[in-house]
């Protein structure tokens, strides 16, 4: 077998292409797999790094590939498809994998272990169904807005529609469309206790890992946005400073920047969507905290808010909320709060 020192890894389900360079650069290796032949193979390769783009299952075989003495690095396609060369094939995007793998400036995504992309999966089965709860509260809000029943926003007004709708004496429901909405409101209770067990056993998970513990002691943070940083990032040391891991989440603003005249816009979709809500939200609920209001980053924020509008501010507040986690786990220090000068 040649022996390549940089191999690129295009994964899918059933078929598996390899490319692999020597030292100078040749290509030595040009093969499709399947997926029963690709440990095989890899088990019979002498020690290379490999490539691969994240994608679905990309951690599993980071994993599986590493345990095999490889060194395994995973990239964002969208810094891949740069070096994809005339037509995207899976041939192609193997070589181009290989190609952006060995770049010395080349940005690589933290490889999660089984026990963090668990608790991620809690996280995500809660989001999805906190989602479905809200499309089945709109609607039930909808529906009851043609009977002319309308209630204002929130849970408290979810409550007071259900509360119409189980009411036997109200003639202004149609029999058949009220037994439509319970069945609606009966599937509003089910995420609802679904939801509440996603989070008891975040909570739970949360109570036993000193890291995520840590992490709950920045203002603004609490169980459920501390034990997601914690899954995501994994090891801290990964990034070179807080500021990078605020660029990984998408905490930053977009550049479009030339002639040496630097311009700022609104942040983008980039990075992780999921911690950035997180962040976002708890950012807000600072806002109408007053325990905060006499510390140093109280202050911060109160000067910021008379300065810059809400939104903005509270996107400040998630940028610097990132970087103190960089901070905690990277130094495995507490928040300490500071008195404000």
């Amino acid at each position: 077998m040649p022996h390549a020192v940089t191999m690129g890894l295009d994964i899918a389900k059933n078929v598996f292409h390899v490319h692999g360079i020597d030292e100078t650069g040749t290509p030595v290796v040009v093969r499709k797999l399947s997926r029963s032949q690709l440990v095989p193979y890899f088990r019979d390769a002498s020690p290379c790094l490999i490539g691969i783009e994240a994608c679905g299952a990309a951690h599993h075989w980071v994993r599986t590939l590493s345990a095999l003495g490889h060194t395994v690095k995973i990239m964002p396609a969208g810094y891949v498809k740069a070096y994809v060369k005339t037509n995207k094939n899976d041939s192609n995007d193997a070589e181009a994998i290989c190609e952006a793998v060995g770049r010395p400036t080349m940005r690589f995504v933290p490889v999660k272990n089984e026990q963090q992309q668990a608790v991620l999966i809690l996280h995500k089965t809660r989001d999805l169904l906190t989602r479905q709860r809200t499309m089945v509260t709109n609607a039930i809000r909808g529906h009851l807005a043609e009977f002319g029943l309308v209630a204002p926003p929130g849970p408290a007004g979810v409550s007071r529609l259900i509360s119409f709708i189980n009411a036997s004496a109200r003639d202004n429901v149609p029999v058949v469309a009220r037994a439509a909405l319970r069945i609606l409101v009966e599937q509003v209770r089910s995420l609802s206790t679904r939801i509440k067990s996603c989070e008891e056993r975040i909570l739970r998970w949360h109570d036993k890992n000193p890291q995520s513990k840590r992490l709950a002691t920045i203002p603004g943070v609490g169980p459920l946005t501390a034990s997601a940083l914690v899954a995501s990032i994994g090891d801290a040391s990964l990034f070179r400073s807080g500021r990078q891991l605020a660029a990984f989440i998408g905490l930053v603003p977009r550049q479009r920047s030339t002639g040496g005249r630097p311009r700022l816009e609104g942040i983008s979709k980039r990075g992780n969507a999921y911690l950035r809500t997180l962040l976002f939200m708890g950012a807000r609920s600072m806002f109408a905290a007053r325990r905060h209001a006499r510390s140093r980053l109280g202050r911060w924020l109160t000067s910021l808010r008379s300065r810059k509008p809400g939104r903005v501010a509270a996107i400040a507040l998630a940028n610097k909320m990132a970087r103190i986690a960089w901070a905690l786990l990277r130094h495995n220090e507490d928040f300490r709060h500071q008195p404000a000068a």
